[in-house]
Formats: C-alpha cells, structure tokens, sequence
C-alpha cells in the first residue's frame, strides 16, 4: 500500500493551470480506487482552487466532490492572502495552520507520505 500527498500550488489562471489540477485530482481518484493512503493539499495560489471546485457549474466539479474525502486541507495563511478564506470555510475543507499558519509538510513526510506537487 502506498502513502502519499498530493500538493495542488497550480494557480487558477491558465490552461495550463487547469491541466494542473486535473492530474492531481485525477492522481488522487487512481490512490484513493488502488485503497491507498492519500490527501490532497491546496498551498500557495492552489488555494484558490478550493472556491473554483466547489462552484457546481465548474466541469471538475463532480471529480472534486467524489474526493472530498481526500482533502486535508488547505494553507491558512494562503487562504487569507490569496482572499479565498471565506470560500475555502464556507467548503468544509479544514484549514491548516501546523507551522507557522501553513501546513507542515514535514509531518507528512514524517508519516511515510510521499510528497506529489502540481
């Protein structure tokens, strides 16, 4: 069983950005179908993400829902600097603040995660 977080830093911008957060959620579904051990972690401008996801118009949507699950979180003090506090509370997605207002990464390496960017 493998053991892995998947870390979305992919601003909400481009195309490319679009891509971005498309393979990690779909890199999230592959662990989560294969039983294993995943979260999903939105930090820096990936925080945006979580407001984007959670609207029901949005075409990754439904994938977002079905991982909701999988998400640990998203980076407090990113949240208020990127101005998507509110939306990111108003998802239900926790807001992590281990270290210094962000969230420890070295917790998760500690605990045997693999560390996956996009």
């Amino acid at each position: 069983m493998s053991k892995a977080a998947v870390l979305v830093f992919a601003d909400t911008e481009t195309h490319g950005d679009l891509g971005r957060i498309a393979n990690a959620l779909t890199t999230v579904k592959e662990f989560k179908e294969a039983g294993d051990v995943i979260t999903l972690v939105f930090d820096g401008a990936g925080v945006k993400w979580v407001a984007e996801l959670s609207k029901s118009d949005h075409r990754l949507h439904g994938l977002f829902a079905s991982l909701k699950d999988k998400v640990g979180g998203a980076c407090s003090y990113c949240a208020s600097a990127f101005g998507v506090r509110q939306a990111v509370e108003a998802s239900g997605v926790k807001l992590l603040a281990d270290y210094q207002d962000h969230p420890s990464l070295r917790t998760l390496v500690a605990s045997g995660h693999e560390i996956i960017t996009f």
